[in-house]
């Protein structure tokens, strides 16, 4: 039920003179369009721009450290503390501000798919265009549902409004503020609208393991004997691309609970990076965006108002939002069994990890903590080429608890269901960033498949030597030695150096999990400097 505290911290805006709530699809695009806040393009989705900001601000985002929280947060430089008075008076000045808009949008809908589990939620945005991305990612209620629709946790999107730090406290004039007793979430000075998206999934990282449930920064789908599979892995490693497979339907592309009943969709939609996006490589993405989709910062031809993908002039992050049911391929509703098999993604810009090796349970605990992959350019303010990073469970930037809460979680489920482990590196091949080239997305879809199939459980396998992985040696559609990194370079030394390095970077990010078991800790690369 909703809070007492909420009710009354959220009275003055709901009782907005012109508060448009829950419009429909329709609606909502002629109100961007009469607004001027987008362009209506030749596939019927809106595009819109978001000024400075094209990418996450994770420094600008903070939890309000009070007595419902404060023991169980991870603080630290990813969980920043805000003290509720500072919360407060921002908050007070945001109401104000939106109080004087000519009109403001309210979505009620909810996070998570299984009924059990759900989450009620209302967003109230400053712009129609982030209220109709709202609509398409979260689960829009039935007529019936939301007459008694009750909102237990509301975002308030103030883009316009600018933090001033020395005055309120902020990091910059962007804040994205999360107030777990208030039931809050509030954001301003950015129109990136993904950090809608992202604050909900926090606030459900938060809320569902209390559950026991495991919730996961991956998507999700089905075979079509029931067989299920979890792509884990941080934007821009292949979670939206590989899991929208025409053989297999789609759960969900981006975020997920894992209950005792199976898995389950937070979300209603997907969020979908589209740089270089073509229908002959990714076509049930590319026909999804139609009538009521959302673009984020995709240059249009002037005269066609066609999407031009391949042009990268305002950001590499061009997004596209659209409802699930624009998937040909889904499962609905967006629940299913436990997991067969799980595939941890990574980007590997250095070129030395293999593209498919086979975890043990201990291997998969290293590397679900360690989190590593190369943060693609655009995904955050300032990335503009790849970066080696180390995201505890491929989501730290949105898990308010320790990692190994998570990490624990999801070690007893591998157990207790039998879950097939795989490390699948869709970075780069033959060189690193500059030298080699992306891993062909035909080649990780074999590699995939394989791996689904269950027919990389019995082939043999190479031992890497600086990473300890045992690499299948033939997989059906992939050339042999595309399979062990060191046969694509030409520089062999080079290789060598790169790998070596790359070990030396997991020992040392993984020094701050005291609390893992030696099993685990040794289950990491098996070079180390002497």
């Amino acid at each position: 039920m909703k809070t007492v505290e909420q009710s009354l911290f959220l009275k003055d805006l709901l009782s907005h003179n012109n508060l448009q709530k829950n419009l429909a699809v329709p609606k909502l695009v002629e109100k961007i369009l009469s607004r001027k806040e987008g362009t209506l393009t030749a596939t019927g989705a809106v595009c819109a721009t978001t000024g400075q900001y094209t990418g996450r601000s994770p420094k600008d985002k903070f939890i309000v450290r009070d007595d419902i929280c404060e023991e169980f947060i991870d603080w630290g430089l990813v969980n920043q503390a805000i003290d509720e008075e500072s919360f407060e008076r921002l908050y007070e000045k945001v109401i104000t501000y939106l109080k004087n808009k000519e009109e403001l949008f309210q979505f009620k809908g909810y996070a998570g798919a299984d009924e059990k589990y759900r989450l009620p939620i209302e967003v109230i945005n400053e712009y129609a265009w982030h209220n109709l991305f709202a609509r398409q990612l979260f689960i829009t209620p039935t007529d019936e549902e939301l007459k008694t629709h009750q909102s237990e946790f509301t975002v308030v999107s103030a883009p316009t409004y600018k933090a001033d730090p020395e005055v309120d406290g902020t990091n910059s004039e962007t804040f994205i503020l999360i107030s777990f007793k208030k039931r809050i979430i509030l954001i301003g000075g950015t129109e990136y609208a993904g950090e809608i998206k992202k604050s909900i999934f926090s606030i459900m990282n938060y809320l569902l393991p209390q559950r026991d449930i495991l919730s996961m920064h991956c998507s999700a789908n089905v075979g079509q004997e029931g067989d299920v599979a979890l792509f884990f892995g941080l934007s821009g490693t292949g979670k939206t691309t590989l899991s929208a497979d025409p053989y297999r339907r789609l759960i969900g592309d981006d975020e997920h609970g894992w209950s005792p009943n199976g898995v389950f969709n937070i979300e209603g939609g997907c969020y979908a990076k589209c740089i270089n996006l073509s229908q002959d490589k990714e076509p049930q993405i590319y026909n999804a965006i139609r009538f009521g989709s959302v673009l984020e910062n995709v240059i249009l031809e002037d005269e066609s108002r066609l999407p031009d993908y391949d042009d990268t002039s305002l950001t590499e992050n061009t997004r596209a939002a659209y409802p699930l049911e624009n998937i040909d391929n889904i499962t609905s509703p967006s629940i299913a069994g436990h997991p067969n098999t799980i595939i941890f993604l990574t980007a590997d810009a250095s070129g030395t990890l293999p593209p498919i090796s086979k975890l043990t349970k201990e291997q998969a605990m290293y590397h679900f903590l360690s989190g590593y992959t190369s943060k693609l350019a655009g995904t955050e303010r300032g990335v503009t080429e790849p970066q080696a990073t180390f995201s505890a469970c491929f989501g730290s930037p949105f898990l308010p608890l320790a990692p190994s809460t998570y990490a624990k979680m999801l070690g007893d489920k591998i157990d207790q269901y039998n879950s097939s482990v795989f490390l699948v590196n869709t970075g780069w091949t033959g060189g690193s960033y500059g030298i080699g080239k992306r891993m062909k997305l035909s080649y990780t879809r074999a590699m995939i498949h394989a791996a689904l199939e269950g027919e990389l459980n019995t082939v043999e396998t190479t031992h890497d030597d600086v990473f300890g992985l045992k690499i299948p040696m033939h997989v059906p559609g992939v050339p042999d030695e595309v399979l062990v990194p060191k046969k694509t370079w030409e520089d062999k030394a080079a290789y060598d150096m790169e790998a070596k390095a790359l070990a030396m970077k997991f020992h040392e990010n993984f020094k701050k999990f005291k609390l893992a078991s030696n099993d685990i800790k040794e289950a990491g690369p098996l070079y180390r400097s002497v």
